[in-house]
């Protein structure tokens, strides 16, 4: 008598039952981000979205993709897996707010080395917190075991959300000038850039990630706290508030992202000390002997989001920013731009 095609398979190393498993446990997760909109059930061949194009005359789809890179390192060897999904919709959504885009829907896709499904069903835990956060329904997703060519512990976790905006209302600053101001919205830590650095600080320091820093915070803890998600508030502010441009701080942070919003010819001017940095990072530039402008490079610094506004707006934004819960920073202005220097300095 031969195998069953599932018995040949899980020879080969996938388990389909798992899956089959892991997709149950799942959809309560799914369940709770679900919006009037989504037509579609879970495990159909593709997530139905219906769109409501009330109030838009020129409705324009916002899209990004993005994922969680090695911060998923550390969560792996935390057996930490329930919050890393917070991370990877936060780096997508994030993005598209940035073009006044209103996330609608996410899809995940998460590549594993073995399918456990109470590990697969805490990262989906973690994506579906994610959308609830930023207001976006879970419609669909794909999760591939990998045996062969990834560990069995490790997993890579990626995503994609789509938004949408009114064609007039798009945010790409443009309009940003000289005079206007920069203010900057607290991060929650590192959130999901800079983590080969600060694995390699950590290891070269050979302290624990028990370490405590000076805010009471064990080092694991910190690094591992979720990226922010600045979706409603920010969709908030703009109610009452002209946004010129936006900037979400990842790999790159202040000096390579406020650059990509800027008009030709205009400057960031970064005032230092301007906001009140996280203990993680004084940690990891006093162990890791790291130089200003390369935290500055590597890292947010505290702060997850630039958002430019007219002089005489500034007060109103912030205003409008922290009644929708953020903690806000009047941190630089734009200026004209010196010839041959940077497109944006910390002073």
């Amino acid at each position: 008598m031969g195998i069953s095609h599932s018995e040949a398979y899980a020879a080969a190393g996938v388990d389909i039952e798992a899956g089959y498993q892991g997709v149950k446990m799942m959809n309560r997760y799914v369940q709770r981000t679900l919006t009037a909109d989504v037509i579609s059930d879970l495990g159909g061949f593709g997530g139905l979205f219906s769109l409501d194009l009330h109030g838009l005359e020129k409705p324009v789809l916002v899209s990004g993709t993005d994922g969680v890179g090695t911060k998923q390192r550390i969560a792996q060897l935390m057996d930490r897996h329930n919050t890393v999904g917070i991370d990877c919709v936060a780096m997508c959504v994030n993005d598209i707010i940035c073009c006044g885009a209103k996330p609608l829907f996410f899809l995940d896709y998460i590549a594993i080395g073995k399918n456990i499904p109470e590990k697969v069903v805490s990262l989906v835990s973690g994506v579906s917190e994610g959308c609830v956060r930023a207001g976006c329904a879970l419609i669909g997703g794909e999760t591939a075991e990998h045996p062969g060519t990834m560990k069995p512990d490790d997993y890579d976790l990626a995503g994609f959300a789509v938004g949408i905006v009114e064609k007039s209302q798009i945010i790409d600053g443009s309009r940003i000038k000289p005079g206007d101001v920069v203010l900057g919205l607290a991060s929650s830590g590192p959130h999901s850039n800079g983590f080969s650095l600060i694995r390699k600080v950590v290891e070269v320091s050979g302290k624990p990630w028990t370490t405590k820093l000076s805010d009471g915070k064990t080092l694991a803890d910190a690094v591992m706290e979720p990226t922010r998600i600045y979706v409603k508030p920010v969709l908030e502010a703009m109610k009452s508030v002209t946004i010129k441009g936006m900037a979400h701080i990842t790999g790159g942070g202040l000096l390579e992202n406020i650059p990509r919003v800027l008009p030709e010819g205009t400057q960031c001017v970064i005032k230092a000390g301007s906001w009140k940095r996280p203990a993680v990072f004084d940690w990891l530039q006093e162990e890791g002997h790291i130089e200003d402008h390369e935290m500055y490079r590597v890292f947010n610094n505290g702060i997850g989001m630039a958002v430019i506004v007219a002089a005489e707006d500034a007060e109103k934004a912030q205003k409008a920013l922290k009644a929708a819960g953020e903690t806000v920073y009047r941190i630089g202005v734009i200026e004209a731009l010196p010839a041959g220097e940077a497109l944006c300095v910390v002073r």
